[in-house]
């Protein structure tokens, strides 16, 4: 489970996790995994709502030291 491309989104605030993201993914193929670090706590709710809006698979979820790293399959 190596993912395919990196994102980092620490220091930004909502809405743009989510919108680099969505970006991101659109250069991706279909079952590629990305990884994103993300800090914002609002980043909690919107990417599990992100991907479950969008069709693509929160594969992974953790937090460490208040930064949470999300593993998206893109669908």
């Amino acid at each position: 489970m190596t993912p395919k491309d990196t994102l980092d989104a620490t220091g930004l605030l909502c809405p743009l996790p989510v919108l680099k993201l969505r970006k991101r993914l659109k250069s991706l193929g279909v079952g590629d995994l990305i990884a994103m670090q993300a800090d914002d706590p609002a980043a909690i709710i919107d990417v599990p709502h992100f991907c479950a809006e969008a069709g693509h698979d929160l594969v992974e979820a953790k937090e460490s030291g208040g930064v949470q790293t999300y593993i998206i399959r893109k669908s």
